[in-house]
């Protein structure tokens, strides 16, 4: 391996490498020996200065590292501790602090990669952290510069969907002080909020709640507001996106936004088929709400059966909200008439929270009465009686009821698909937006720039789809509050003069980042499309894309250190 830096325009400049080695606590020193590992990265051709740290990712170990750049005069750095996902900006940054490229900072896994993959076995894995390094070194000696990638941002917002969550994010932008818009396909503002009676656990109007944001919202001068209207189409990308909306009288408009908030929301399901439902003697806890607001509740004699048209194989999951509105429901039919008798048949009860976990024993020292029911045996609802088997005494039980209610899930609404595809984001198999990453990034989408919360992405109460639809604001924020978009170099480059016009890159490119100009016949590159994924530069028949930080040269001297 040579000694010189290879590709970065300065050739007579030695390698001078730094390599720091992290224990991680006991995640990485606790099955390997870090201080072979470091004694070893020592030895490497170009490698000058090597360390070790209890954890490398502390203020006092990037301080480390720091100091190392600025006394030893290193021109890379590497690193081995865990994730890159989760670590490699922090690294690359304080590399630039220390007036080091960042992008001369090259990350080596050998936590998840090998302490946690090889416990008990400390030889095997301290060989393999050490092949590891030495991979991790062989790269870095064909490391170039790169330039951060820098692009307007137009300081807008669309958000999609008026309900309690697209409100919420309106709000919260507006009063930043960046222009939103507010794209709700029906004729009013409100969402689901506006069929609800009370809400839990405080038992104000839900009217009422949602009608003080929407006439905070209406009112802000930086709002533009389309109701009856929805998107039709959307293009460009993150700071730089341009969307056609199509209003019920069939008009047009055309906005340009910086970043997108989906709020759909979701929607109550019909249990048709189900228990005998007819909308009169078995109803949904949708329309048991609508009786409460109204004043036309009746009965005497209530039975709620819960998880109808959830935790099933066409609906595998848990819509988290309907024991808590069932409680909720209950608590106020005992209320009205203590006489009333309530009974709920469960399978499990679901009340996350001190304060809902409190509902449920207020409900059962009002004599709310719960019942287990068995998954194989379900209720049966007929002749205004409710049979079921109890499990816990072992027979079977009737109960007299004029009025069956059904606690059924929140779905995602039809739309969903279409919405995935115009906009590139990605559905669960139950038509629910997925995030990026459920802890790293649990209100962005991998498509940069666009965010979700609400119920579009899971059923949600109404405090967490206002706490979403704030926090989607603050991401947001901390896109268009920056006078330029500044974005990785690590993006793929397609180089014009190789390039023969097959579009074998258009086809595997999964961001649609990649555009075929027919005048020249060849295929170039959106950098601010691009994440950098190497698609194409792994399937291109005549090697005209590259992947900027992946070039051949780097992977395989990668390869040989192996």
């Amino acid at each position: 391996m040579s000694d010189k830096i290879n590709g970065n325009g300065n050739p007579s400049d030695t390698l001078r490498i730094g390599v720091f080695i992290c224990d991680c606590g006991s995640n990485i020193a606790g099955h390997l020996d870090c201080k072979a590992v470091t004694e070893f990265a020592a030895t490497l051709p170009g490698v000058v200065y090597a360390k070790e740290n209890l954890y490398t990712c502390s203020e006092s170990g990037v301080a480390e590292i720091q100091k190392a750049i600025k006394e030893n005069n290193l021109n890379r750095v590497v690193v081995a501790s865990c994730s890159p996902r989760t670590h490699q900006p922090l690294f690359a940054s304080s590399c630039a602090q220390a007036g080091l490229n960042s992008y001369l900072f090259e990350m080596v896994n050998i936590r998840d990669q090998c302490s946690w993959v090889h416990m008990g076995k400390r030889e095997e894995a301290t060989a393999k952290a050490k092949d590891l390094v030495r991979m991790g070194v062989a790269k870095s000696t064909f490391l170039e510069p790169q330039q951060e990638i820098e692009a307007d941002i137009i300081p807008r917002v669309l958000v999609i969907g008026g309900g309690v969550a697209g409100l919420s994010a309106v709000e919260s932008l507006a009063g930043m002080g960046l222009e939103a818009v507010l794209v709700e396909r029906e004729t009013e503002l409100g969402g689901l909020l506006r069929q609800l009676n009370r809400l839990a656990p405080e038992g104000d109007s839900a009217l009422d709640r949602i009608s003080a944001i929407i006439e905070k919202v209406t009112s802000l001068s930086n709002v533009t507001i389309y109701t009856g209207s929805e998107l039709e189409e959307v293009g460009g990308y993150i700071g730089n996106f341009e969307m056609t909306i199509t209003h019920k009288d069939g008009g047009k408009s055309q906005e340009k936004v910086g970043c997108i908030v989906v709020a759909t929301g979701a929607v109550p399901f019909q249990p048709v088929g189900m228990y005998g439902y007819d909308g009169k003697t078995v109803i949904t806890q949708l329309e048991l709400e609508e009786q409460l607001k109204k004043g036309t509740f009746n009965a005497k004699d209530v039975v709620m059966i819960q998880c109808v048209g959830s935790r099933s194989p066409e609906r595998q999951y848990c819509s988290r909200i309907c024991c808590m509105t069932a409680v909720k429901n209950a608590l106020l039919i005992k209320e009205q008439n203590p006489d009333a008798e309530v009974h709920i048949l469960y399978r499990d009860i679901q009340m996350y929270g001190a304060e809902k976990e409190q509902m449920l024993w207020d409900a059962r020292s009002k004599e709310v009465r719960f019942d287990v029911y068995k998954v194989d045996q379900p209720p049966v609802v007929e002749n205004g009686r409710v049979r079921f088997f109890q499990s816990l005494m072992g027979e079977t039980i009737e109960i007299p009821a004029d009025l069956v209610v059904l606690s059924t899930p929140l779905i995602a609404r039809e739309d969903a698909p279409n919405l995935s595809q115009l906009m590139r984001i990605s559905i669960d198999q139950y038509g629910f937006f997925l995030e990026a990453h459920v802890k790293l990034r649990p209100l962005d989408f991998a498509t940069d720039g666009i965010f979700v919360c609400g119920s579009a992405h899971y059923p949600a109460t109404v405090e967490e789809s206002r706490s979403q639809g704030l926090g989607a604001a603050a991401r947001v924020a901390t896109i268009l509050f920056k006078d330029k978009l500044v974005i990785s170099a690590i993006v793929a480059e397609i180089n014009p003069e190789t390039c023969v016009g097959c579009k074998g890159c258009m086809e595997m490119c999964p961001y649609e980042a990649i555009r075929y100009v027919p005048e020249e016949n060849i295929c170039e590159v959106n950098k601010i499309l691009c994440k950098g994924c190497g698609a194409c530069a792994a399937t291109c028949p005549s090697q005209s894309a590259l992947l900027k930080g992946f070039n051949p040269q780097q992977l395989l001297s990668q390869i040989r250190a192996a």
